[in-house]
């Protein structure tokens, strides 16, 4: 322990002392080490066993000549798929919080007795300041579509692979730590990650998987005293704000823009990949990712690569589709949606802008910085089959175009409407028949939530409680109940305040009588046309009142419960024992219906208190969303209890419907 608190504690001068190679005798290819003593042996990590096999399936840039800090420093990277680099030490490194089902995945079992020394192992080798044996921390090169243009090489600017941990069962997951300081794809930037944006990716990976939603998960979320300067709202604002570093876990983070290194000049932007006409290594990385992740295509088409190729985009188009349709059933928006953060599994990856929705609007979005809307909710299963398509254009010559354009066609939509409608008949207790009317009810449904502002997830489980029997003396309840969940006039209000200066507005629309080339060429036509429906929005929302607002929501939900009840009737002529039906129509809408998500003001609240040292209510709420669903009779006590003061003085269930001022935040 006592090397650990010398290890952890200090100055940051004291901590760059730390040697950064393996923590024993044999350094990794192509690593040094640095400093006469040894790092401290791990304890409860000591298990991890590591067999790097991206590094050696798949060419490794030559480290550059010159001091040591020339690992980093900011250049392209032609003809390699990875570069080795370094971590950078922070100063006295602390956990802020452990995911244990996310660790176990690696083979460690909950931290021992003495936690604190657990904690301060963990600490150490999850900062970063050291490392474990067997690790040999790298950077991705890949490439990406950015916002519809091709942005050239990107790269893990941010995210170091540490290595790939083999496991007594067998799995085999990578490992990377995000924030750990500059790599050659860091650009300008500095490498790091902050503590509000770690804790949001730390809580929003594990709240995904105990959603059942396909993602890439997170081991640990560790802080420290070395700080970084952020503008947080590009307002010319900056503030010091504390570098963290997360665990990152997946069988690979390799995505679509790793294939994209090899693009050629792209006629919109003129920039090319860095590895523009070395199809070789194309080759390679495809020999790679199928055999390693797709096991069963490469033996089902070992004698004919093109026949394999198309199978494996084929599986690629089926797990997005599947993923995003995931999405769409539990109000998940991603918020940058690039082929960059596009996961070759099928994974939700790269946790940045995102937003679960609150109020139901499908035009919703997430990132602050996306000014056209291009990654609105609704727009996500478009913009995935967009990805796939620069995906498809990167795959030739070893996948004809044609033949990868034929596959997403075929594909794509069929899947996604597939699962989402599978899923949306789960999520409404429709258990005994599939009817192509169901379509209709979902949409009817969806547009109801529109019309009244209905929260998205509170609605859907309060929908298990509805009352099938026409006369239920619990119909009264159930509506009231309802109605709680619509917005209010001054949430309304507050959602369509105008966002812009009336001035401003005004000299646009000017602007775009005068000269609408120009109008079209600033690119702002579908901005300007969502401010005038703000404006429209406002104005008639200022001659309502709530008696007009709460009939008018009464009867938009009574002309869709009619349909539904309707509907249900005839799921139960199918069933033979009406009591077993509503029992299973029941178990099946708390098991497709979560009562927890990470909403923002949740995540929020977290990050506040984290700020002020105290990271109990990060630990809580990890807790909280590794149960989202509906707790069975007899199953576990339900976590569910207040959360802690937030900032409108309140406490407040975390299924509750957000206060007022989380409509106030903005994430970019």
């Amino acid at each position: 322990m006592a090397a650990y608190r010398a290890a952890l504690g200090g100055s940051l001068a004291a901590a760059r002392l730390l040697p950064l190679g393996r923590c024993h005798p044999s350094p990794a290819p192509g690593s040094t080490l640095s400093g006469a003593a040894m790092e401290p042996a791990p304890c409860w990590l000591a298990g991890l066993r590591f067999d790097n096999r991206a590094l050696r399936a798949l060419p490794v840039e030559a480290p550059p000549p010159g001091p040591e800090g020339a690992q980093s420093a900011p250049r392209q990277v032609p003809g390699a798929c990875f570069t080795r680099v370094r971590p950078t030490p922070l100063r006295q490194p602390r956990v802020v919080a452990l995911s244990e089902p996310a660790l176990a995945l690696l083979g460690l079992g909950a931290p021992p007795a003495r936690e604190a020394e657990a904690e301060a192992e963990a600490a150490l080798f999850f900062s970063g300041n050291a490392l474990l044996p067997g690790t040999e921390p790298a950077a991705h090169c890949y490439c990406g579509h950015q916002f519809g243009q091709f942005a050239g090489q990107l790269g893990d600017g941010a995210a170091m692979y540490l290595g790939e941990v083999c496991t007594a069962a067998g799995e085999r997951w990578e490992l990377q730590l995000k924030g750990a300081g500059p790599t050659p794809f860091s650009r300008q930037a500095d490498g790091r990650k902050v503590l509000r944006s770690s804790i949001r990716e730390f809580l929003c990976s594990e709240a995904m998987f105990h959603l059942g939603v396909p993602t890439t998960r997170a081991g640990a979320c560790v802080t420290s005293e070395s700080t970084v300067v952020r503008d947080v709202f590009y307002d010319g604002n900056p503030k010091y704000e504390q570098c963290t570093v997360v665990l990152r876990i997946a069988s690979t983070f390799i995505r679509f823009g790793s294939f994209e290194i090899f693009k050629s000049a792209d006629e919109h932007t003129g920039r090319a990949g860095p590895s523009v006409g070395r199809n070789d290594i194309r080759v390679q990385l495809l020999d790679y990712v199928i055999s390693s992740f797709y096991p069963e295509i490469q033996a089902a088409h070992a004698s004919d690569r093109v026949q394999r190729n198309a199978a494996f985009f084929r599986e690629v188009t089926r797990r997005t589709a599947w993923m995003v349709a995931e999405w769409q059933c539990v109000g998940f928006c991603h918020g940058v949606l690039n082929t960059d953060n596009m996961s070759i599994l099928g994974l939700t990856i790269d946790y940045g802008p995102f937003g679960f929705l609150d109020r139901y609007d499908p035009d919703h979005v997430c990132n602050a910085s996306d000014n056209t809307g291009r990654y609105a909710y609704s727009k996500q299963p478009e913009v995935c089959r967009w990805n796939l398509q620069k995906l498809a254009e990167a795959l030739q010559p070893e996948l004809p175009l044609e033949l990868g354009e034929a596959i997403l066609a075929e594909e794509f939509d069929a899947e996604f409407q597939r699962h989402y409608m599978q899923k949306m008949r789960r999520k409404l207790g429709l258990v005994q028949l599939e009817l192509e009317e169901d379509r209709a009810l979902v949409s009817k449904l969806l547009e109801t939530m529109h019309l009244t502002g209905a929260d998205f997830t509170n609605t859907f489980f309060l929908l298990s409680s509805f009352p099938v029997e026409l006369e239920s003396p619990g119909l009264a309840e159930f509506l009231a109940r309802l109605m709680e969940q619509c917005a209010s006039l001054e949430e309304l209000r507050l959602a369509f305040r105008p966002q812009m200066d009336p001035r401003q507005l005004s000299m646009m629309l000017m602007l775009a009588q005068s000269n609408p080339q120009l109008f079209a060429l600033m690119g702002t036509r579908a901005g300007i046309a969502r401010e005038l429906e703000r404006v429209e929005q406002q104005s008639r929302l200022e001659q309502l009142s709530m008696a007009e607002l709460q009939s008018r929501n009464q009867g938009h939900w009574a002309d869709w419960l009619q349909a539904y009840r309707a509907r249900l009737d005839k799921d139960l002529e199918g069933a033979g024992d009406a009591a077993a039906w509503q029992a299973e129509r029941v178990r099946v809408m708390h098991a497709n219906n979560p009562k927890y998500v990470l909403r923002n003001y949740i995540a929020q609240n977290a990050i506040e208190a984290a700020e002020r040292g105290d990271f109990s209510e990060v630990r809580r709420v990890l807790k909280l969303l590794e149960n989202p669903y509906h707790c069975e009779a007899g199953a576990a006590t339900d976590p569910e209890a207040t959360e802690a003061d937030g900032a409108d003085g309140r406490q407040r269930s975390y299924s509750s419907k957000p206060p007022l001022w989380a409509a106030e935040l903005c994430v970019t």
